[in-house]
């Protein structure tokens, strides 16, 4: 009877945390495949940014043989370059003078994206995460749980920012100047990112 209770209790906080990332979350099914959205505002600590994050579940269609590779040159073919082959930090981050893909794969893991007031989202093999500028990511689990591969627009060498008080309001001026007129890493027409993150105004 107490396990029973305990059990409903862990189900309905999983049900609570569930709710609060729908809550910030929109899916969209169009010719860029199945997308899901997060906003993710300022919370005093990371600036994170008006433009919404962008997950693409399961998108990538890996050969056995080096997938690394494989993600690699799809990106650079989109002008996404400046690779890494690596895990994720397991401290908060990120970075102020460009967005971010990752690309999954091997693995799986939580991240918490947007900071302790953000939402928790699973990655793993096959996943594809565009990050735009001055959102925070944080691997919950160990660094090596994931294998992916991280690239940037025009193969710019990217900042780290940490979230300490001493890099604002610097890091949100750099932000802004971060241009969206770049093609989508994943299927690389112009349109892929524009039209889901409008310029500031």
């Amino acid at each position: 009877m107490i396990l029973a209770h305990i059990s409903k209790i862990i189900i309905d906080m999983n049900k609570t945390e569930v709710l609060e990332s729908e809550k910030r979350a929109n899916k969209s099914h169009g010719k860029d495949g199945p997308i899901t959205f997060f906003h993710l505002k300022d919370d005093g600590q990371f600036p994170n940014s008006p433009y919404p994050v962008l997950l693409y579940k399961d998108i990538l269609n890996l050969p056995f043989l080096r997938p690394g590779a494989f993600i690699e040159n799809l990106f650079k073919g989109n002008g996404w370059y400046n690779s890494w082959r690596a895990g994720i930090y397991e401290y908060g981050h990120y970075h102020s003078n460009t967005h971010e893909v990752i690309g999954v794969y091997k693995g799986k893991t939580t991240l918490l994206i947007g900071g302790k007031k953000g939402v928790k989202i699973d990655i793993e093999k096959g996943d594809v995460l565009i990050l735009p500028a001055g959102v925070a990511h944080q691997n919950l689990n160990s660094e090596d749980s994931v294998k992916c591969v991280g690239a940037y627009p025009n193969g710019i060498k990217y900042d780290m920012k940490y979230g300490k008080a001493d890099e604002r309001p610097k890091a949100d001026l750099t932000i802004k100047k971060v241009p969206t007129n770049i093609k989508n890493p994943v299927f690389g027409h112009i349109m892929g990112i524009p039209k889901y993150w409008k310029p500031h105004s």
